[in-house]
């Protein structure tokens, strides 16, 4: 009896310190977010995951917020690191003429306007649901800067969990900038 019941303390011991470190984890990875993020408690594991996977893993903030840092915050030039939060995720950094698209929830909540069956299929095939100028994309045209050939093997627990992600975050307008057009 006293056996069984030292180790029925050792079990809830370490299920509880068990946790304890995943709610720890999960406070660090929304800690990861520079804004504000709005979700429900049902979202919260999804939305954790997702802030993870944008914020330290799959490296969003570099090519989706133009600038990526405030002025004095750029890690690179041994600043204390500030996101430029004003234009989180909105997009506008140039490659060559490609700019990349503002992927920050619409006015109904979906991010870069996409449903996330849309997003998804934008991951896993390149396949473009967009356009900067609103227009219809051509249907065989594919990302041509996106590294989706890589993303396109996250899982789709992952892939959901970036999407909701996407949701929680504020809409942001991307820097007011053109690319340079391409040179013939």
């Amino acid at each position: 009896m006293k056996v069984s019941m030292v180790a029925l303390a050792l079990m809830i011991a370490f299920f509880a310190a068990t946790a304890l470190a995943a709610d720890s984890n999960d406070e660090a990875a929304l800690k990861l977010a520079p804004v504000t993020l709005k979700y429900d408690a049902k979202d919260r594991a999804a939305v954790t995951r997702g802030s993870y996977l944008v914020n330290a893993v799959s490296g969003c903030v570099s090519c989706h917020t133009m600038p990526t840092f405030e002025p004095g915050g750029d890690p690179f030039k041994g600043e204390t690191e500030k996101i430029n939060t004003k234009n989180y995720l909105a997009g506008g950094k140039c490659f060559g003429p490609i700019k990349s698209p503002n992927i920050t929830p619409d006015e109904k909540g979906m991010p870069a306007g996409l449903t996330a069956a849309n997003f998804v299929e934008s991951i896993r095939t390149g396949k473009v649901h967009m356009m900067e100028n609103g227009k219809a994309p051509d249907p065989n045209d594919i990302q041509k800067v996106m590294p989706w050939p890589e993303f396109r093997n996250m899982t789709d627990d992952d892939l959901n969990a970036v999407y909701a992600y996407l949701t929680a975050i504020p809409h942001a307008d991307a820097a007011n900038l053109k690319c340079p057009p391409p040179k013939h």
